[in-house]
């Protein structure tokens, strides 16, 4: 298959790229900067995003279009970058949007990357993907309407990929999460009862890959393991792998101080589970938390 990634030098397409070319497709990526991506592979292609809309042919004949550009979250919320996060994410639609149009062959499929935290907060609810959006804060809004903008998206399959928290050890929130536990300083944040949805890496871009090649699926689809952990459980785990003690807890209204509204990913959650994804066949590799630990912390 053709497959072009937008987004594709980032934690997620970096890996998703290599699994694809693995799998001997070809793969374009969309960057800001073709000197981002180190291009050894022959199935490898880099454009820019300006070449992409001045030169939209070079795409002709894609088979999907897997969309996970955005500027990260992980960053003090200040008005500016709210601003940045969400209008990172409505451009990025809105140029695939005017991509497909321009193209004569459309693609079969695009995978938009969207948030599980469309659901809302909640520490009792169980959320899967007939659950309704919930928007009880700035991440859940900005979710709502980079799916609104997707839908703009003219294709025969479009598929919105509701992403929890991707642990991988290069990149992500995974490596500073695990830290404090390296130095004996290791503890649940906050109550420890907020809810954790979360998937590895390695089935994350699987899924991906699933949800390109399973023609059925389509809609919402949430990328989480399906077993979702509290807190505190994700905490232990971290520490029995590593032979680490659990019991330095970082108080609620430090992290407030230290991250402001930004804080709210670690405090505050929902438990979300990949029903379409499994009803559809889909096998994890990790589907528990102790077993993901295992891959990324253990000896």
């Amino acid at each position: 298959m053709r497959i072009a990634i937008t987004g594709g030098s980032g934690f997620i397409g970096n890996a998703l790229a290599q699994y694809l070319l693995d799998r001997d497709d070809e793969v374009w990526i969309v960057s800001r900067s073709t000197g981002r991506v180190e291009q050894k592979h022959p199935k490898l292609h880099v454009i820019t995003w300006e070449d992409m809309a001045s030169k939209p042919e070079r795409l002709e004949g894609v088979d999907a279009i897997v969309n996970l550009a955005g500027e990260s979250i992980n960053q003090r919320w200040t008005d500016d970058a709210k601003e940045r996060i969400l209008k990172s994410r409505l451009d990025a639609a809105d140029r695939i949007a005017k991509l497909v149009r321009a193209l004569q062959r459309k693609p079969a499929v695009v995978v938009n990357a969207s948030g599980i935290s469309i659901y809302g907060i909640s520490e009792t609810a169980t959320f899967d993907e007939n659950s309704p959006a919930h928007i009880t804060d700035y991440l859940a809004s900005v979710v709502e309407k980079w799916e609104k903008a997707a839908d703009a998206i003219e294709v025969p399959r479009l598929v919105k990929l509701r992403v929890g928290l991707v642990l991988g050890n290069e990149e992500g929130a995974f490596p500073k999460m695990a830290m404090p536990y390296r130095f004996f300083g290791g503890g649940r944040v906050g109550s420890g009862k907020q809810w954790i949805s979360w998937i590895h890496l390695e089935d994350m871009v699987r899924l991906i890959t699933f949800c390109i090649d399973n023609k059925l699926i389509e809609g919402p689809v949430n990328a989480s393991a399906p077993e979702p952990v509290t807190n505190d459980h994700f905490g232990r785990a971290i520490g029995r792998t590593m032979g680490r003690p659990h019991w330095f807890p970082v108080p609620a209204f430090l992290m407030k101080a230290l991250f402001g509204e930004l804080s709210v990913l670690l405090l505050e959650g929902q438990r979300g589970v990949p029903r379409k994804a499994m009803d559809a066949g889909f096998k994890f590799l990790y589907p528990d938390i102790d077993s993901a630990m295992r891959n990324l912390l253990g000896k």
